[in-house]
């Protein structure tokens, strides 16, 4: 049985979302009977940090950062989502406020389940309830890996360690960075500036360390980028930086 969410005239089939997928039928059919579908814009803001955790939502089409703000103003990135993630458990769970934003960084489909259904799920289906623990504590690594990430000095080596941390190993070996977030997504996630990314981006594709496919980053030299990560960066940003100075010259 295929059960579908629709938002205008695009069916999603609800098996393709890890959490939803070894529901029997009758689960599945009481999710989809409670699921509300809502379209978001590109940069529009799909939860607010401190609102009313009052819905599970579930990626259906596009791509969401998870973002918290420092108390002195600055958007820090913790999260990129794609289709098939689920957010706002924690909220959920414990009836609490958002412990941060989401916001779109393409078009995005967000389904939204009431908490009541969300938290019938966790407590009845235990595939779910499952998932939810190995979600909750992979979440708890991954954000790890973002502030240890913010707690390099070198602006360089934050970019860097970045791209390191979002790379993919395929079959074949091939190293992707999917959906390669802009240049301005990758300055808040690392907090810097967009022209810091831009110059320490141009450098790894000048040393054919990467290669840019679209909105996707192919790593040809991975043992280099985890280099670089690692590394004082220092003569590389200077590198650049004569780079730009000879271009504003010219």
């Amino acid at each position: 049985m295929t059960t579908p969410a629709r938002s205008s005239q695009t069916t999603f089939d609800l098996r393709k979302i890890p959490l939803l997928s070894a529901l029997a039928n009758e689960e599945l059919a009481r999710v989809a009977g409670d699921l509300r579908v809502r379209q978001y814009a590109k940069r529009e803001t799909v939860i607010n940090k401190g609102s009313s955790g009052d819905a599970l939502l579930f990626l259906l089409a596009g791509q969401v950062q998870v973002v918290d703000v420092t108390e002195d103003g600055r958007a820090i990135g913790l999260n990129l989502l794609q289709p098939g993630d689920f957010f706002g458990e924690i909220a959920v769970i414990d009836g609490g406020a958002r412990s941060a934003s989401v916001t779109a960084l393409t078009e995005v489909i967000v389904a939204f389940l009431p908490r009541t259904t969300a938290l019938w799920l966790f407590s009845h289906c235990a595939s779910v309830a499952e998932r939810i623990l190995q979600h909750m504590a992979l979440k708890i690594r991954r954000e790890s890996e973002f502030r240890a990430l913010l707690s390099i000095h070198n602006a360089f080596r934050r970019v860097y360690a970045l791209l390191n941390l979002l790379k993919q190993v395929h079959p074949g070996g091939i190293v992707t960075v999917e959906n390669l977030p802009t240049q301005q997504d990758i300055a808040i996630m690392v907090n810097t500036s967009r022209e810091t990314v831009s110059r320490a981006m141009a450098h790894v594709l000048e040393q054919g360390i990467v290669e840019k496919d679209m909105r996707r980053l192919i790593i040809r030299k991975p043992d280099a980028l985890a280099q670089l990560a690692a590394n004082n960066v220092t003569q590389i940003q200077i590198t650049v930086q004569r780079h730009a100075a000879a271009a504003g010259n010219g």
